[in-house]
């Protein structure tokens, strides 16, 4: 089985991102007033779901199963949210903070993808599952609408982090700068379409002539 490629910039960079996703998973749990270990299960699911899925697709270990870092990561997160006040954390804070945590979940599944074998194109797809999936999950079980429904750019940003990678890898630049600069560069797009509400084109339907 080939090894991963992830380095201590990248194994920190996943346990911030999985705290980043398990906050957001808890606070879900908590504005519906939910139980503890309901918010710790969310918590869970939320920081784990799309590396999970990842490594189910890609042949790999499942990540969290191996490293017992990661479930104490999200225990801790959902008591941090337990015990802090909501309105702490009201307001565009976590969008900015979740957008971190996509563009880096991106290039982690891109950059794993690669290290297993993948072809770029499923690599990037790898990518963007490894940073949309589990807000997905988040959102069907607590029965909200989707975060990749949002108007603004989401999918996107987690798709150019996860092509910069993919495209820094192929021409052999050094993986590290790529690493950095292709989370950044996703970042600075979900933090602008945050901030300026930038979306896509929607689809219309065009009129029978």
């Amino acid at each position: 089985m080939n090894e991963t490629v992830l380095t201590p910039l990248l194994d920190w960079l996943d346990l911030a991102g999985v705290a980043v996703f398990a906050l957001t998973g808890a606070l879900i749990a908590a504005r519906e007033q939910q139980t503890f270990v309901t918010m710790a299960f969310f918590a869970l699911m939320t920081g784990v779901g799309g590396g999970s899925v990842r490594d189910l697709l890609i042949g790999a270990p499942v990540f969290w199963i191996a490293d017992p870092w990661v479930a104490l990561v999200c225990l801790a997160t959902a008591l941090l949210a337990w015990f802090t006040p909501m309105r702490w954390w009201e307001g565009r804070l976590l969008d900015f903070a979740d957008g971190l945590g996509l563009t880096a979940y991106a290039v982690i599944g891109a950059a794993k993808a690669l290290s297993y074998g993948v072809p770029p194109v499923p690599a990037i797809v790898m990518g963007i599952v490894t940073g949309c999936v589990g807000g997905i999950l988040r959102d069907v079980v607590a029965g909200r609408p989707s975060i990749i429904m949002r108007p603004e750019l989401y999918v996107t940003a987690a798709a150019l982090s996860a092509g910069l990678c993919v495209v820094g890898e192929a021409v052999g630049l050094p993986r590290v700068p790529v690493w950095i600069g292709a989370a950044t560069a996703g970042y600075i797009l979900r933090a602008a379409a945050i901030q300026w509400s930038l979306a896509l084109p929607a689809y219309r339907e065009r009129s029978e002539r």
